[in-house]
């Protein structure tokens, strides 16, 4: 099996798994008690939170929560006033502050141009004094599009409203803005565990709790943390970091190589210039996915976001960067990164290519 679909997830890091499996095994203490027991899983805890921040801007604290979903929700139903959030957001956001605006928050939602690029003369005109919270992705899970985030939160800034950047898909790989206030992870998104992400919030940001109970995060989370998930997605996260420079050129000849052996008919959906170069989204005209995945069994790739299938729904960012019906259905995804191989993905692509060509 040839895995291209890294942007659902990443497989473990080997090293990533070694740290888990003592906190699996044998070192089941739990994290908040107060015996020699618990203070050692509290401190494995702290390391890892450690390592996670190391990749983040300084002058916050982290929260682990159970996934990026569970920290954008709470960072936008933890918030008050109007939002103003972006057409090609990750339903995690756009369903939640549907939500809001179902309780009467205000909710503001911005197109994109044509490269799934926010316009910020637009978001200048409706970003206004009084927005509470600006809510828009690092880099697009879809189309691997990296927003402006810098310039969407001097604007945000400017009028006193928060800035919620989704970092699920950059962290670690994009530079992070030092200039936001709050910041969503996910631990499989760079090759740790699932089940576990974590919120960046600002010194002096306060938000009111998504669950209430034990309060164990003293951001104001409830609930028992994993001393095995900690410890994995510490790793993953000291991993990118020390790797980064090596990931980067490996993934950029991994870009350049699938260009070359794509051949023509293809067109990239996004922007090729504002993005992050381990998501290839590409679409061919009249091309049947659903024939194309039925005929590479041993490829993994991916149709959209794997939060939405099974929707029967084409995909609402390729949509929103003006893509008709059939054009949307008519999309693939590859996603690779560090374990991806240059032969494997040059094997793949030629499938895809050869499979499509041979249909009537």
């Amino acid at each position: 099996m040839t895995y291209l679909d890294y942007q659902a997830t990443t497989p473990l890091a080997p090293e990533a798994l070694a740290a888990m499996l003592p906190w699996l095994e044998s070192q089941h203490a739990n994290p908040h008690s107060p015996h020699r027991e618990g203070r050692r899983a509290k401190a494995a805890v702290e390391v890892a939170r450690d390592q996670v921040a190391a990749l983040l801007p300084p002058g916050g604290r982290i929260a682990f929560t159970s996934g990026a979903t569970e920290a954008l929700n709470w960072a936008i139903k933890g918030t008050t006033g109007p939002i103003v959030t972006l057409a090609t957001e990750h339903a995690a956001v756009l369903d939640t502050v549907a939500a809001e605006a179902a309780r009467g928050r205000q909710v503001t939602i911005l197109p994109v141009n044509p490269d799934g690029v926010v316009d910020l003369d637009q978001a200048r005109a409706v970003i206004q004094r009084g927005t509470g919270l600006v809510a828009a992705m690092l880099v697009n899970n879809e189309i691997g599009v990296i927003q402006p985030i810098t310039a969407l939160a001097e604007i945000a800034y400017a009028v006193g409203a928060l800035m919620l950047c989704d970092a699920v898909q950059g962290y670690g790989r994009v530079a992070i803005p030092e200039t936001v206030d709050l910041i969503a992870i996910s631990a499989h998104k760079i090759h740790g565990p699932k089940g576990i992400g974590a919120l960046w919030i600002r010194d002096g940001v306060d938000l009111a709790p998504l669950m209430h109970g034990g309060g164990q995060e003293a951001p104001g989370r409830s609930g028992t943390l994993s001393p095995a998930l900690c410890a994995g997605f510490g790793i993953a996260a000291q991993l990118m970091a020390d790797r980064k420079d090596e990931d980067v050129a490996h993934i950029d000849r991994l870009w350049s190589l699938s260009l070359d052996r794509l051949g023509p008919g293809w067109t990239i959906n996004g922007s090729t210039e504002h993005r992050y170069h381990g998501n290839l989204n590409i679409r061919r005209s009249n091309l049947d996915v659903n024939r194309l995945m039925s005929d590479l069994r041993d490829v993994a790739f991916s149709a959209g976001s794997a939060c939405a299938s099974g929707s029967g729904r084409s995909s609402h960012v390729l949509r929103a960067i003006g893509l008709t019906e059939a054009g949307a259905r008519s999309s693939i995804r590859l996603g690779f990164g560090r374990y991806t191989t240059e032969t494997e993905l040059r094997d793949a692509i030629d499938a895809i290519v050869a499979a499509e060509a041979q249909w009537p």
